[in-house]
């Protein structure tokens, strides 16, 4: 009986770690598929619908990249972050002098996004070892002052094949691009 158990239990553990696998390529697939997309960087605040919120496909900023990536596999971080916050609001950052939450805009933050990934998924070491960033990884930078950014880790290598590229939108729409240590990396994520 024991060796039965420990047999179910080790079959269970090797199932969640390929689910993982799976989960994290198929999230590297779907920022890969966000590239297709003609979008315009536009950080307006937008009253949207709850849950499953967006703004209007054709603008976004670097979070509605894992926003939308996340949507594609039927994770809806709006709603997410959302019940998260309202849960836990003390736990979350105050830059902007928010006494409650924000449905519109609370998943759009980048801290905010980094406190919920912290949270909920993974958070992994931060190095300058590109092996330890994978395909479906979040990564967040400072870029310098108080301006954050995010972008998801995808299955395409750069061009010299040292490290992964990230999908994200720091201006120029939903684009692929070699910029994993081009910022100071201030988190490093799994979810």
């Amino acid at each position: 009986m024991r060796k039965l158990c420990c047999l179910v239990l080790f079959s269970l553990i090797n199932f969640c770690i390929a689910q993982t696998k799976i989960l994290k390529q198929n999230l590297s697939d779907c920022a890969l598929e966000l590239t297709k997309q003609q979008v315009t960087y536009d950080p307006s605040y937008f009253s949207i619908k709850y849950p499953n919120g967006d703004v209007p496909s054709n603008i976004g900023v670097c979070t509605d990249v894992v926003i939308r990536a996340y949507r594609k596999l039927g994770i809806d971080l709006q709603k997410e972050v959302h019940e998260d916050m309202r849960d836990n609001f003390n736990l979350y950052p105050k830059i902007w002098g928010l006494k409650t939450t924000d449905k519109n805009i609370d998943h759009r933050r980048v801290p905010n996004l980094m406190t919920f990934f912290k949270r909920k998924g993974i958070e992994k070491v931060i190095s300058a070892n590109p092996k330890g960033y994978i395909p479906g990884d979040i990564v967040c930078w400072n870029l310098g002052g108080a301006v954050t950014h995010i972008g998801i880790v995808v299955n395409k290598k750069s061009e010299d094949g040292d490290h992964y590229q990230i999908v994200h939108n720091i201006g120029t729409g939903q684009v692929l691009s070699d910029c994993l240590f081009t910022f100071k990396i201030i988190g490093h994520y799994s979810y």
